[in-house]
């Protein structure tokens, strides 16, 4: 298991954040397109109020505890209308793609579901994303639909805690 370390987002993390939507690559899967700087911004915001408002959840930026090196973004997600459920996701740079990291985020994302009231733990993929589908899939998700999400092709996996 890699050994990585996640903490909120911070203001101090935002050329981290940028560095990873801004990449084609990251964001080809999520929104068919890099993120401009200004969008990225309002986006980041976002994420600091939420970060904010919850102790226990929001966006978290993942980083090797050996090297310190910033490796990608993981999101626990209470669902504000549903208390009950949330969301996990997670973006992983390009460079540490293959290599194990993916996996350990979402182990460790889905674990700290556990730790809460939540009883239904959703994640939303492309449908093309199989290394993510095959990770969730191992956790025990369960593909629940495919369908249309904001104009993208998306994959709604869920599993009961």
């Amino acid at each position: 298991m890699q050994s990585i370390m996640i903490e909120k987002f911070q203001k101090k993390d935002f050329d981290d954040y940028f560095k990873l939507v801004s990449d084609e690559r990251v964001m080809a899967q999520i929104t068919e397109r890099a993120i401009a700087l200004e969008e990225a911004k309002v986006n980041f915001y976002k994420i600091l109020e939420r970060n904010e408002k919850y102790d226990f959840y929001g966006s978290f930026k993942i980083y090797d505890q050996i090297t310190n090196q910033f490796i990608g973004l993981g999101h626990l997600t209470l669902n504000e209308i549903k208390e009950d459920e949330a969301e996990i996701g997670y973006m992983i740079r390009p460079e540490f793609w293959g290599k194990g990291y993916g996996s350990t985020v979402a182990k460790r994302l889905f674990n700290m579901a556990k730790q809460t009231e939540i009883k239904l733990l959703k994640a939303i993929i492309d449908p093309n994303n199989i290394a993510s589908r095959k990770i969730l899939i191992n956790l025990g998700f369960i593909s629940m639909e495919i369908c249309e999400i904001d104009g993208l092709p998306g994959e709604i996996l869920s599993k009961e805690l």
